[in-house]
């Protein structure tokens, strides 16, 4: 399977959401029909600053795709290739304390006991990786690997830090993945407002080269 990662140009997010959005639903295993509440606030995101996107591409399909979903991820734009179907996506933005996952994560940090020179510290200069995500047909080739350190590459901010639902032993791909690329955890054990899951939120120091740095 011949990939290639390309940025995402929010001028034509319009060529790409839906197929982006149709991956992200599938992946997360969500149910049809989340695509029309989550294509508002994905919208939304690309007006935030540092807002940036990279998506993986392909002009052959994994084997065992249905055909239904081909056509949902075909992208149609001038700088993708005839016939492409996007089958990874990541996307993120630089974070701020007016921003709804900032305050939370730093609400959390108060709820362990960190002080607010502790909070400002992990919260005052970061990039946000708020989905990365690879639908589950391409999964276990390299794809979020390379979503992740292409979308990261030259950022200004000190550091990165996601969110991601806990998982009992952390076996998963995405675990697995984040654990590879040198993540450690920030806070764990943590419930968002509206939604009952437990969440760990991991980070690391940028540049994405090497170890992490303590």
């Amino acid at each position: 399977m011949s990939v290639r990662v390309v940025p995402l140009p929010a001028t034509d997010a319009r060529a790409w959401i839906d197929p982006a959005v149709h991956t992200y639903v599938t992946a997360m295993d969500y149910p049809r029909g989340t695509e029309h509440s989550r294509i508002g606030l994905w919208r939304d995101h690309l007006r935030r600053p540092g807002w940036t996107a990279v998506a993986a591409l392909s002009t052959t399909s994994p084997s065992g795709m249905p055909r239904p979903s081909m056509s949902r991820l075909r992208v149609k734009a001038s700088w993708a290739r005839d016939g492409e179907i996007l089958l990874g996506v990541a996307y993120g933005y630089t974070g701020r304390s007016d921003q709804w996952w900032n305050r939370q994560l730093r609400a959390g940090l108060a709820g362990r006991g960190y002080s607010a020179q502790q909070i400002r510290s992990i919260t005052d200069d970061y990039f946000e990786l708020t989905e990365l995500h690879v639908h589950p047909s391409a999964q276990g080739h390299g794809l979020g690997e390379a979503l992740l350190t292409t979308l990261v590459q030259d950022r200004p901010e000190a550091r990165v830090l996601l969110s991601t639902p806990e998982v009992q032993g952390e076996e998963n791909r995405a675990w697995a993945l984040y654990r590879r690329m040198g993540f450690t955890d920030v806070l764990r054990g943590h419930t968002f407002t509206g939604d009952p899951r437990p969440f760990a939120f991991l980070g690391r120091p940028l540049p994405l080269i090497g170890p992490p740095q303590n």
